[in-house]
């Protein structure tokens, strides 16, 4: 079988597709992703062949401007059009359609793999006319949710679905669903077996979200077991992009006179407005999570799904602060669940900051709930299991 993977060219939009790629390959089928900058070369360094659909550009300027709702006079009407309907990540999915169909017709693939934030991932399916299998990739929602589902939102829009469908040529049906996979742990929203969709009848299956955040040369202080609480702090990859890192300072400060050892993972945001950083903080650049959390005792984020699904994983108690509207229902989520704390990052003071991170290190309610979060997602079916079914379901569609 020859699986090709569809998804936004950002990190915790791409990377949760990872796993489930090297479970296809490792069963021996061929495996394509259809990507941009930066993750192209993010997702090659992971082993996997990748096209670029948005060669020797950056898509993430556009993409900016894009959020930021800015028109130009020589914006063409689509994309206008997603920029009042606010859908920069419609003009992502529109931009790299025509690419991908080319490459996936190219290399001849029977199954389309998408992340539910790529709005082209169904039509690129469409009109190679394959199979489509969608892949849940955030912790506050899935596409299987009737509360989402009712919501106005860029992907419950029809405006990309009619753009899609202009650009590709598009006239026949939907691309037949072959399930959905939702990552989630069963107590914060997720499944713990297979559930026919209330919509389209099709499944939808559980399985375990294995963080993957790229690979790294790992310092070897890394490893080593800290002398004191470890907190890990970072504001993802967006965010800095979106709105740099002057939220940070605050929290900074209020950890610079704690008794903690303090790791910031800002990856490769300009950290210079932050001025000299306090004596018991490390700065370490680009650190996949998988390599420090192990050895932490709290996380501080800004409420991004790869971060979430990370801390999860390795049962990490969390202070969240959250960015921007997805990342509040997450709070919201991870706060009712018992493994986080969060705070509104405009008007969190140093002096708050200090008594919710004593709060979270010292009540051990918040590392007993977080460990048993970590339980039930490494007992929740692996993207090993996960291919299999696609195997199975493929020759039940066959027939």
């Amino acid at each position: 079988m020859r699986i090709l993977f569809v998804a936004l060219p950002a990190y915790g939009l791409s990377l949760p597709l990872v796993p489930l790629a090297w479970a296809a390959r490792s069963a021996g089928h061929e495996i394509l992703f259809a990507s941009a900058n930066p993750m192209a070369k993010v997702l090659a360094e992971a082993g996997l062949p990748v096209v670029d659909a948005f060669p020797a550009q950056d898509i993430w300027l556009d993409f900016t401007r894009l959020a930021q709702n800015e028109e130009t006079a020589e914006m063409p009407d689509d994309v206008r059009r997603l920029v009042r309907s606010k859908n920069s990540y419609g003009y992502v999915a529109l931009t790299t359609a025509e690419p991908t169909v080319r490459a996936g017709r190219d290399f001849g693939a029977d199954l389309v793999v998408f992340a539910s934030d790529h709005g082209g991932g169904p039509s690129v399916a469409a009109k190679l006319g394959v199979p489509a299998l969608e892949v849940g990739n955030r912790m506050a929602w899935a596409m299987r949710d009737r509360e989402f589902r009712e919501k106005p939102s860029i992907l419950t829009d029809g405006v990309i679905g009619e753009l899609l469908g202009s650009r590709l040529g598009l006239a026949g049906p939907a691309p037949v669903s072959l399930a959905g996979i939702d990552l989630r742990a069963p107590s914060i929203g997720g499944l713990t077996g297979t559930e026919a969709d209330e919509v389209d009848g099709k499944p939808w299956w559980p399985m375990q979200c294995l963080p993957y955040n790229g690979g790294v040369v790992v310092p070897g202080w890394a490893l080593a077991a800290p002398t004191r609480p470890r907190v890990l702090v970072t504001l993802g990859t967006t965010v800095p992009l979106l709105t740099g890192v002057s939220g940070l300072s605050v929290v900074l400060d209020a950890l610079s006179t704690m008794d903690l050892d303090v790791v910031l993972a800002g990856g490769s945001a300009d950290l210079t407005e932050l001025g000299t950083l306090p004596a018991n903080v490390t700065s370490a650049g680009f650190l996949p999570f998988s390599t420090i959390l192990p050895r932490c005792s709290l996380m501080i984020h800004h409420g991004g799904a790869g971060t979430i699904a990370a801390a999860l994983a390795y049962g990490v108690p969390q202070f969240v602060l959250p960015a921007y509207g997805e990342n509040r229902t997450s709070a919201d989520q991870l706060t009712e669940r018992g493994v986080a704390l969060q705070a509104d990052p405009e008007q969190v003071t140093a002096e708050l900051l200090r008594d919710t991170v004593q709060r979270l290190l010292g009540e051990p309610a918040f590392a007993k709930v977080a460990r048993e979060v970590a339980r039930e997602i490494a007992e929740m079916p692996s993207p090993a299991s996960t291919i299999a079914k696609v195997e199975h379901r493929m020759r039940e569609m066959a027939r």
